[in-house]
């Protein structure tokens, strides 16, 4: 049996009756301690069942997996203002947080993740010896907003009034998928990129994971393309073990891997995102 650390137990323990059962964190484990544990963020607005697929194909490739509830994710009721209390300390927390659990269910640590999951990986890359760290998506700005505007614009975010905004605002509270949050608060969206940002001033200096890939969505109309393959470069620079793989000939869709959104890009993209994660050497 593995010990369960108190990092682990905390995480599990949050997921009280307010938590949708869609919404919980995911724990596969073969009942020891591997030499490698996989830990997987998901999205902003999302629910870690968006990992769901994967967990299970790593799981059954011999991984520990954690696929750990965001702070303020996943409640019962979708239209809950929670998210906009989402803060910068609370984030980098519980992503610290997630490390140590995961890091008790096996000896080296591989951490991925999509969109803010995607961010929240690359924050742990540049402070933590990670295995390798995959950011799917990252979120490091907005498209075709450069990144000085994209500071204001964040500012600004904050010193005025939350807003809650529809991800789909024709289908609004009915788009899919159903589990996750149908809105996101500009004050988290602000609080995520204050984490970008802060990775993207410290990449001047090498980050502590042993390789990093970033998977780049060609199509992409959401997250600055522009950012990932600027950070690719100042980490090369350093002489940092970084890949860069661009999936090329993709439509403008952000999520790439919810099947509940669109299941033939997911299926289309899962082998190689599944074996950027573990390229079974």
């Amino acid at each position: 049996m593995i010990p369960r650390s108190g990092a682990l137990e905390r995480l599990l323990g949050r997921d009280g009756e307010r938590v949708d059962e869609e919404g919980r964190t995911i724990l596969l484990t073969h009942g020891e301690r591997r030499p490698r544990a996989v830990l997987l963020f998901h999205g902003i607005t999302a629910v870690p069942m968006q990992f769901r697929r994967y967990a299970d194909a790593l799981y059954a490739r011999g991984f520990n997996v954690l696929v750990p509830r965001l702070p303020r994710h996943g409640y019962r009721d979708r239209m809950t203002g929670a998210l906009a209390r989402l803060t910068v300390d609370g984030l980098c927390d519980f992503a610290l947080e997630s490390l140590e659990a995961a890091r008790s269910l096996g000896e080296d640590v591989t951490v991925a993740g999509v969109s803010a999951g995607g961010t929240l990986a690359l924050w742990l890359a540049q402070r933590a010896p990670l295995d390798r760290a995959v950011a799917i998506a990252p979120f490091l700005g907005v498209a075709l907003v450069p990144r000085a505007i994209m500071r204001v614009v964040a500012a600004a975010m904050l010193l005025l009034p939350n807003r809650f905004v529809w991800w789909n605002p024709i289908k609004r509270e009915h788009q899919m998928p159903e589990r996750g949050y149908p809105r996101y608060a500009t004050h988290a969206i602000a609080r995520v990129y204050e984490i970008a940002s802060s990775v993207l001033q410290n990449a001047t200096r090498a980050p502590c994971a042993r390789e990093i890939v970033l998977i780049v969505n060609g199509g992409e109309a959401t997250v600055n393309n522009g950012e990932m393959r600027a950070l690719f470069r100042r980490w090369r620079a350093t002489g940092a073990n970084v890949a860069q793989l661009e999936l090329r000939g993709m439509p403008p869709s952000h999520d790439i891997i919810e099947t509940e959104r669109n299941v033939e890009l997911a299926k289309r993209v899962f082998p190689t995102i599944l074996d950027a994660i573990d390229p079974q050497r």
